[in-house]
């Protein structure tokens, strides 16, 4: 039996167990895949407080070591189910069972990929999915960003404030993004716009990604000579497993305000998995202070 149990342990579930430990609270951080989360996958962090530059994966070992230092304990496995108990709440993971009497959801996202061969080889060697976190590194570099929504036409006008050119791939006829984004974005004299064209191959060498194979619908494929790629269609919040004791909104993520709390006492949630504006490592780390803070402050009284 813990205190707290953390579904995930990315910054926000590490942020959390961190500030529950200090707080004489017993710990379970349950991850899935990756200790560290996305941010693994990132060359470089440059916007983390107090760090002039680290890599991802430095940042996340420094947390991990930071959290086991206070007395965590860690399990590898992918939680299934959870259900309340007499005493808390119990964590499925494959056949076996773990329990406390409160529990922090920090799922997480995905972010949406383009299915082609290889392509997980590439992320963090050419493949991105942050402008804030990874534009500056392509100073004066040509980039491809894939996708037409507010979120891909955001990252294209970053982008065009570092990269000598920005290719942006649409897969439609039009962009599907607010129109201002567009004006915007097409306003920049280093943008290219291709519509009507899907990424059909990803090209590279062990030296990380070089190139990208397009093909339009009529057929024609081109090859786009470029030193990165920015993947902008969309995130995927793996919620479902919950949603009995957390509501979800209309796009999968818990429903929860900046007080990381849900409808079930006893059961909260942080970072980049619920509602929210603003998706970066400082956000998801605050949000793992306050559901730490929140959950001690439910078990102390």
């Amino acid at each position: 039996m813990h205190d707290i149990l953390i579904v995930g342990a990315g910054p926000a579930g590490l942020t959390a167990a961190l500030y529950a430990l200090r707080a004489n609270k017993s710990v379970l951080v349950i991850e899935k895949a990756t200790f560290g989360g996305q941010i693994t996958y990132s060359p470089k962090v440059e916007n983390y407080p107090g760090f002039l530059q680290m890599s991802g994966n430095e940042f996340a070992e420094k947390l991990v070591d930071q959290v086991l230092a206070q007395g965590a304990d860690f399990e590898m496995g992918k939680v299934t189910e959870i259900k309340p108990s007499d005493n808390g709440w119990v964590a499925v993971v494959g056949d076996k069972t773990f329990e406390g009497k409160t529990m922090i959801l920090a799922t997480g996202v995905e972010h949406r990929m383009l299915g082609l061969e290889n392509e997980n080889n590439y992320v963090g060697q050419g493949i991105s999915f942050c402008a804030v976190c990874d534009g500056a590194f392509y100073r004066d570099k040509t980039v491809a960003v894939i996708g037409g929504g507010n979120s891909a036409l955001q990252e294209a006008i970053l982008l065009t404030e570092n990269c000598k050119k920005v290719i942006v791939v649409q897969n439609l006829s039009t962009f599907t993004g607010e129109e201002r984004l567009v004006q915007s974005l097409t306003e920049k004299p280093n943008v290219e716009c291709i519509f009507d064209s899907v990424c059909k191959e990803l090209l590279g060498d062990e030296k990380g990604l070089n190139g990208l194979v397009i093909e339009n619908t009529a057929g024609q494929t081109t090859q786009l000579d470029i030193d990165g790629l920015f993947i902008a269609i969309g995130l995927i919040p793996k919620n479902d497993a919950f949603k009995e004791y957390v509501d979800l909104n209309n796009w999968g993520y818990f429903d929860s305000d900046e007080n990381c709390l849900t409808k079930t006492p006893g059961l909260f949630v942080a970072g980049d998995c619920r509602s929210k504006t603003i998706r970066q490592i400082t956000t998801a780390s605050s949000d793992g202070a306050t559901a730490a803070l929140a959950a001690c402050k439910y078990l102390d009284n």
